[in-house]
């Protein structure tokens, strides 16, 4: 579990939101002070960087800072990135294998949660968007399939999982961000290939996976912070629930491609596939509209899966 230099730091996500980020952000109707508050709410993603060689799972290790920072009684600072070359022992849900070999981006974002719980949910969608907007940056034809896989052209470039913890002495929440992005690796395992891919494959050139990891950071700091900066926004104005879409829930909608598609749904869709239905859209809150054959009421899920059939 070697540490390893990179160009990769927390002043290149800086200079990336100051070049880069911050003038596309004040294009999209917000005045000058939001958007800078909202990079502010975003600021502790990417505040620390740790990068290995290799390591069995990156979530684990952030468990293990979580404990250790805990046990020695200091509060754990949030926004720590963990990065791994290579992932030997890389999940998915329910344990899945996920394969991470050299030349993919394997990151961990770990978050002190500060949100109430009609924002938290929100977290998979923030990253999502981001992991998208990232990829999407080289390869405009990228679209999120519920709740925040990644594609191109029906092939999976990055997969994104959620896990929390309790803070074992403090009782802190913790939002362990868990993302994988196919980008210079090849050479899939059989039971992916045609259905994963890599954007070198696709791009027919090697990325820069330093820059490519810090443009991810920064937009995850704007969408994390416009997760929190939303949030301040109703409750100042007197209701954590306002009519209206959730900024972060209008973006989903225009990068995914899930509305109107037929799917197979389940908690656990590829071992215990509960019902196929028709999605009907994206509630306000980020809920999943489905409609069944059989049934004249649309059902609403928060969590689970889902497998194209169209």
């Amino acid at each position: 579990m070697g540490v390893v230099r990179s160009s990769l730091s927390p002043g290149l996500v800086q200079e990336l939101i100051r070049q880069e980020e911050n003038p596309a952000r004040s294009g999209l109707g917000l005045d000058r002070l939001a958007v800078d508050t909202i990079f502010r709410h975003g600021a502790v993603v990417g505040s620390c960087i740790e990068r290995f060689a290799r390591l069995p799972r990156g979530m684990d290790l952030a468990r293990q800072r979580i404990a250790t920072c805990e046990a020695a009684g200091r509060a754990f600072a949030s926004g720590l990135v963990i990065l791994a070359n290579e992932l030997d022992g890389g999940c998915g849900r329910f344990r899945r294998a996920w394969h991470a070999p050299a030349g993919g981006l394997w990151m961990t974002l770990v978050l002190v949660n500060t949100l109430l719980p009609e924002a938290s949910r929100l977290y998979s969608l923030a990253a999502g968007i981001a992991c998208c907007e990232a990829v999407g940056g080289l390869l405009p034809s990228a679209r999120l399939k519920w709740v925040n896989d990644v594609h191109i052209d029906r092939r999976k470039v990055a997969g994104i999982l959620i896990e929390t913890m309790i803070g074992p002495r403090y009782g802190e929440e913790y939002i362990l961000v868990g993302m994988g992005v196919n980008v210079n690796n090849s050479g899939f395992p059989a039971a992916l290939e045609g259905r994963a891919a890599s954007l070198r494959e696709m791009l027919g050139q090697e990325i820069d996976l330093d820059l490519f990891a810090a443009r991810l950071l920064a937009k995850l700091a704007w969408n994390i912070g416009l997760l929190h900066y939303e949030e301040a926004r109703r409750l100042r104005l007197g209701s954590e629930t306002l009519p209206g879409d959730h900024p972060l829930v209008r973006r989903f909608r225009e990068l995914s491609d899930t509305v109107g598609r037929r799917v197979r749904f389940g908690f656990n869709v590829q071992e215990k596939p509960q019902f196929e239905a028709r999605v009907l859209g994206i509630d306000p809150t980020g809920g999943l509209l489905l409609q069944l054959a059989d049934s004249p009421a649309p059902l609403l899920e928060y969590a689970g899966e889902i497998v194209y059939l169209d």
